[in-house]
């Protein structure tokens, strides 16, 4: 009897309703009204073995570490954000034999930022890519090295063509988290990985240490924007021997460091130049480089350091902005200098006429008063202003 009378109590509230009627074609207020938020939410944490493949309905937070083991494939369709909680210990890895498979697009990049809108550098921890990729040692072949962050995951060995998966169209925010001077997180870290993985189209803003280091590997990395990373903007060493093509670096100009000695490029053959004797010292290229340090509060060490045995071939770079920078290229360092057979073509267009015109050291330098840099074209899917 209860039902039945508030039945008819709600069909005798709709026949007095007032009729609805459609709006004038001149209403002011034509924008759409919002959809309701249907997202699920999910934490993202602990081992991955075979495959998962994240839900564009859900919302995924990375609460603790996320391993993606031998065998296991970590896939992310193209138009995701992935939000982290605030942590050292909130990052993803993938292990030697496992898979991301992040492939956004240009009009559907996959986003990785903090879950806060608030957030600084070294808010979570970033990405890491252990593969099976040769690096320096004292070994011919094989050699073999531990994660910085968690030493029981390896990295390294004889697969030049070694695959950890693809990262394409993708945006790494506020990460880089710090335990300390000798454990750090990057942006993004490339631990031995090989020339099978496909890391292209890359954008990494706002983060503490490194905005990419590669630990030995052959991979190849092309178009990499990176904005406001506090250490190195691209830190090479323990043997990489890959190509990095059409990359950009910039300070803005309110950036400040806390780090002694940023840089634009960092590169060292061996590993913190602990082993000069080593076989397979670092030996790659950079084409299309970019260096701006527009910063009014930040000083650069050096544009390019190659040192500690490194040999670095680089073609059309380009070091320009407002800001300091000490050394335009150092080829110099304490525990070893750069491989003399190094080289560098390099065009200066800082605006201090007295700033980074220092070279250091043997090295084959060329100043070119025509060098282009990189390709800004090719970054117009990270809607940054350059």
């Amino acid at each position: 009897m209860k039902r039945r009378m508030l039945c008819l109590l709600a069909i005798a509230a709709l026949m007095s309703a007032p009729a609805f009627t459609a709006c004038d074609d001149d209403d002011d207020d034509k924008s759409p009204i919002p959809p309701s938020e249907t997202h699920s939410e999910e934490n993202l944490s602990g081992v991955i073995r075979g495959q998962k493949t994240l839900d564009a309905g859900t919302r995924y937070y990375i609460s603790g570490t996320v391993v993606v083991e031998e065998g296991g494939e970590l896939v992310i369709p193209a138009g995701m954000t992935i939000r982290a909680r605030k942590g050292f210990a909130n990052y993803i890895l993938v292990a030697q034999g496992g898979k991301i498979r992040a492939e956004g697009t240009a009009s559907q990049p996959i986003v990785f930022t903090a879950d806060t809108d608030d957030a600084t550098p070294g808010y979570w921890g970033g990405i890491i890519l252990n593969g099976r990729a040769p690096i320096s040692g004292a070994s011919q072949t094989g050699n073999i090295g531990a994660t910085e962050i968690n030493n029981d995951y390896k990295y390294g060995g004889d697969d030049p063509a070694d695959n950890s998966g693809v990262l394409r169209y993708v945006e790494i925010d506020y990460s880089g988290a710090r335990s300390s001077a000798d454990i750090e997180h990057n942006g993004l870290t490339l631990n031995g990985v090989g020339n099978s993985t496909i890391i292209e189209n890359i954008f990494i803003k706002e983060g503490a240490d490194d905005g990419v280091e590669f630990f030995g590997g052959s991979v190849n990395v092309k178009n990499l924007l990176v904005v406001n990373c506090e250490d190195d903007m691209c830190d090479f060493t323990q043997g990489y021997c890959g190509t990095l093509s059409n990359c950009y670096g910039v300070w803005e100009q309110q950036f400040t460091s806390d780090e002694s000695d940023p840089r634009g490029v960092e590169a060292d053959g061996n590993l913190d130049g602990d082993g000069p004797d080593h076989n397979h010292q670092s030996d790659f290229r950079i084409e299309n480089m970019t260096i701006v340090n527009n910063s009014s509060l930040a000083e650069m060490q050096d544009a390019m350091k190659i040192r500690r045995g490194a040999k670095a071939t680089i073609t059309n770079a380009l070091v320009m902005g407002s800001g300091h920078v000490i050394d335009l290229i150092d080829f110099t360092d304490k525990k070893g200098n750069g491989n003399s057979a190094s080289s560098v073509s390099v065009t200066n267009r800082l605006s201090e006429s007295l700033s980074g015109e220092k070279i250091n050291g043997d090295g084959q330098v060329s100043k070119s008063d025509s060098n282009t840099g990189a390709d800004q074209n090719l970054f117009t899917w990270c809607h940054y202003k350059f």
